[in-house]
């Protein structure tokens, strides 16, 4: 089986602060890096190191980074190169491990629908396709999906209200954050069950994950017990280890604490893309 991946790819610029910033105030930054990010391209690192076939599907400009998402082991042959700039983000890092991030979309805004859909063609019935909110043309990738019998999870982040609605019909499985999760409630008026989708995943960080599918009980799995180092990809790290994790045909409570446990292991160190943890690693954490 093979999970695809339709999403963005980014280069990270990563600042250490020493302390929050204060409105109007001028810092200077302890430490800086970049490397690879996007949401799309942290969900396919997550899941080739936990040891599943990962072929990404997006865009970047010339230059971009689908060299270092290849280094990943990422098939890289769905990845357009485009005239806009590859996408990039912003990210200050604060001692605790919590962080702010400002996104250009760039080239994750610029993909070709007809030759995204070409290379999803590929894809056998059964195979996994992962999406978010940080491209143009999900819900017709997602719908395409469908159509040719591939199961989709749909990452409603960053949220936005109109875009999970024209997502939802085209979706297996939702996830979304605490926050998120509360956001389409209020936006949709309706409560989990009444979703347009089979299986809603609410991720709480400390407190852990919950499944919620329908006609079946609440599935919820703990946190890993970990010091934070740095949060920045920990739900895209918990998505793509999932999608690995259901690729193998997992049950849904050994799914959920394998990508639990990926992200425990993600958050102890600092980094995104090269945070994530390779299946030797995640095996050690559950043992």
């Amino acid at each position: 089986m093979t999970v695809y991946c339709f999403g963005s790819i980014n280069q990270d610029h990563i600042y250490t602060l020493p302390h929050r910033l204060a409105p109007g105030e001028t810092l200077a930054a302890s430490g800086y890096g970049v490397e690879l990010g996007g949401k799309g391209a942290n969900q396919s690192v997550a899941a080739a190191l936990a040891g599943t076939v990962v072929r990404h599907i997006g865009a970047v400009g010339a230059g971009g980074a689908d060299a270092a998402l290849a280094a990943f082991g990422v098939d890289v042959s769905g990845v357009q190169v485009v005239a806009e700039a590859t996408g990039h983000a912003i990210i200050l890092l604060e001692p605790e491990g919590e962080n702010s991030i400002v996104i250009h979309p760039g080239a994750n805004r610029a993909i070709d629908l007809d030759q995204a859909q070409a290379a999803l063609s590929k894809a056998d019935m059964g195979d996994l396709l992962l999406v978010q909110n940080e491209t143009a043309h999900v819900a017709q990738m997602a719908e395409c999906a469908m159509g040719l019998g591939m199961e989709v999870i749909y990452s409603a982040a960053p949220f936005d209200a109109q875009a999970t609605q024209d997502v939802l019909p085209f979706a297996n499985i939702l996830i979304v954050n605490a926050v998120e999760a509360a956001q389409l409630q209020a936006a949709l008026g309706v409560p989990f069950e009444d979703l347009p989708v089979e299986t809603v995943i609410v991720t709480k960080g400390a407190e852990g994950a919950s499944w919620h599918a329908r006609g079946t009980p609440e599935i919820h799995v703990p946190a890993m017990a970990v010091d934070a180092v740095d949060t920045t990809g920990a739900g895209d790290c918990f998505t793509g280890a999932l999608a690995a994790a259901l690729d193998e045909a997992m049950s849904p409570q050994d799914a959920m604490r394998f990508a639990t446990v990926a992200a425990g292991v993600q958050v102890g160190r600092a980094g995104t893309a090269g945070a994530m943890p390779t299946r030797a690693e995640i095996d050690a954490a559950l043992a």
